[in-house]
C-alpha cells in the first residue's frame, strides 16, 4: 500500500488517493481464488480441483477480482489514515477508482476527521451555588414515608367516605336514561382524590355512607377518546358497599425502635435531617458542576463536523435500545408503547448529544493544552476497575478496549477534575 495524495478538500473533510501494488494485489487475488476454488465446478474437473487459470479462462480474468479487493482495501485505506496523521470520527466513503492486473488497484478514500478546537478561559469559571435548606417539614415528610410504609388498612363503619379513602362501590352510568358501554362496574375499588375517574366524580362519592345508593351528575371532557361520549352530560347510579381508609402508626420511640437503627423519634430526626442535608449539599454540587461545564461548552471554538452528533444520537439510542431489552421490551415495541416514530427518539436526545460531544472536544483539547498525560498506574488502576465492575480477567478486558483508548478517558477525566478544582463559587 502506498499513500499517495492527502489533500484537505473541505472543513474537517480530506481526500486521500491510495495504489495497492500489482505484486499486492496478485497476493489478494490468489488468497480470494483458494478461498472460493471448492464451490466452483469447472468441466472436466472434479469440484475444488480446477487450477485458477483454468477458472479465469472460464469465467474471465477479473472473476476473482471483487474478492480480491475486499482483501486489500480495509487494511490499504487504514494504513494510509495513519500515514496522514488524520483520526476519524465516522468510516471513510471508500470509492475503487481503477482495478489492473499489471498495475494494482487505486483507491479514493473521503474522510471526515476531528475537527481542529480552540479553548480559553476554562480555570476560574465562576458559577453559583446554591444549597437548599432543609427545614422540619422536609424531615417529617420523610419521617412520614417510614409511616406510610406500616400502614395498616382498616374498615370504616361509622363516617362517610373521605377524601383519600379507598371505596367500594357499584356504579352504572346513563346518557339520555339510556345506559352506555363500558360505564358498568360492580364492587369497584376507587380511591377518592386520585383523579382515576372523570373530575367531578370522586368529589360526588364524598360525604356518602356504606349501604347509600345516589345519583352523580357529570360531563364527559371534550377530548375524552370514546366520541359518542366527548362532553355528553351523563348520570352514574351509584351504590356505597364499603369505605376503607389509612391508619398511620403512631410515631413515638416504640414505632423508631420496630422500623429503624435508632432508639428515639429524636435521633432519627437527626439521621434524617443529616442525610436529607448531605443530598441537598450533592445536588447543588452537580447543579454548579453543571453550571461550569455549560459555560466550557460556550467557551469552545470550532467547526463540529455533523456526523459527530449523529454518530452520538446513534449511541444513545443504543443504549436505550439495551435497557429495554434487559426489561423484555424490543425498541419496536416501545415506540409502539409511547406512540413515536424513531426520528422523535432522535430529536430527543439531540440536545443532549450535542452538548457532550461538545464537552468531549473540550476536555480533550484542555488535555492537549496541560499537557495532561496519564501513569502507567493510572491505566492499571483503571484496567483492574474494569475487570472487578465486568467480572472479566484484564486480559480479556485488553482484547476489547485498547491502552490507548482508556488513557485517553482518564486524562479527560483529569482535564474535568481540573476545571471543577479551579472553579469559582460567585
Amino acid at each position: 500500500m502506498s499513500l499517495i495524495k492527502s489533500e484537505k478538500v473541505d472543513t474537517n473533510t480530506y481526500e486521500l488517493e491510495i495504489e495497492v501494488s500489482a505484486e499486492a494485489f496478485e497476493e489478494a487475488v490468489q488468497k480470494a481464488y483458494l478461498k472460493a476454488k471448492n464451490r466452483i465446478s469447472v468441466p472436466g474437473f472434479r469440484k475444488g480441483k480446477a487450477p485458477r487459470k483454468v477458472i479465469e479462462r472460464e469465467f474471465g480474468e477479473g472473476c476473482f477480482y471483487e474478492d480480491a479487493v475486499n482483501l486489500v482495501y480495509p487494511d490499504a485505506v487504514n494504513g494510509a489514515v495513519d500515514e496522514a496523521g488524520l483520526e476519524l470520527v465516522d468510516r471513510p466513503n471508500v470509492e475503487i477508482t481503477a482495478v489492473d492486473k499489471a498495475t494494482g488497484v487505486s483507491i479514493k478514500a473521503t474522510c471526515i476527521c476531528k475537527p481542529e478546537v480552540s479553548i480559553s478561559g476554562y480555570k476560574g469559571i465562576e458559577a453559583e451555588k446554591i444549597v437548599t435548606e432543609v427545614t422540619d417539614d422536609d424531615v417529617n415528610a420523610e419521617v412520614d414515608k417510614l409511616r406510610e410504609k406500616e400502614t395498616r388498612i382498616i374498615d370504616i363503619d361509622d363516617r362517610a367516605a373521605q377524601d383519600g379513602d379507598d371505596v367500594v362501590i357499584d356504579f352504572e352510568g346513563f346518557k339520555d336514561g339510556v345506559a352506555f358501554d363500558g360505564g358498568k362496574a360492580d364492587k369497584f375499588t376507587l380511591t377518592l382524590g386520585s383523579g382515576q375517574f372523570i373530575p367531578g366524580f370522586e368529589e360526588q362519592v364524598v360525604g356518602h355512607s356504606i349501604g347509600e345508593e345516589f345519583d352523580i351528575n357529570v360531563t364527559f371532557p371534550e377530548d375524552y377518546q370514546m366520541e359518542e361520549l366527548k362532553g355528553a352530560p351523563v348520570v352514574f347510579k351509584i351504590k356505597l358497599h364499603e369505605i376503607k381508609a389509612k391508619e398511620l402508626p403512631e410515631l413515638d420511640d416504640d414505632f423508631v425502635k420496630d422500623s429503624s437503627e435508632f432508639d428515639t423519634v429524636d435521633e432519627l430526626k437527626a439521621d434524617l435531617k443529616k442525610k436529607l442535608e448531605d443530598a441537598a449539599e450533592r445536588n447543588a454540587q452537580n447543579k454548579f458542576e453543571e453550571s461550569v461545564f455549560e459555560q466550557v461548552i460556550d467557551k469552545l471554538e470550532g467547526d463540529i463536523p455533523e456526523v459527530m452528533y449523529e454518530r452520538r444520537v446513534s449511541e444513545m439510542v443504543r443504549d436505550l435500545e439495551q435497557r429495554l431489552a434487559q426489561q423484555g421490551i424490543t425498541l419496536d415495541m416501545y415506540l409502539q408503547f409511547t406512540n413515536q416514530e424513531m426520528d422523535t427518539i432522535r430529536k430527543t436526545y439531540r440536545e443532549q448529544a450535542e452538548k457532550q460531544v461538545k464537552l468531549r472536544l473540550a476536555l480533550e483539547k484542555i488535555v492537549e493544552l496541560e499537557g495532561i498525560t496519564p501513569s502507567e498506574e493510572d491505566i492499571a488502576a483503571e484496567f483492574t476497575k474494569m475487570s472487578e465492575a465486568y467480572g472479566m480477567e484484564v486480559d480479556e478486558i485488553k482484547k476489547i478496549v485498547s491502552d490507548k483508548d482508556v488513557a485517553k478517558d482518564i486524562a479527560v477525566e483529569k482535564a474535568s477534575e481540573l476545571v471543577k478544582d479551579s472553579a469559582v463559587v460567585k
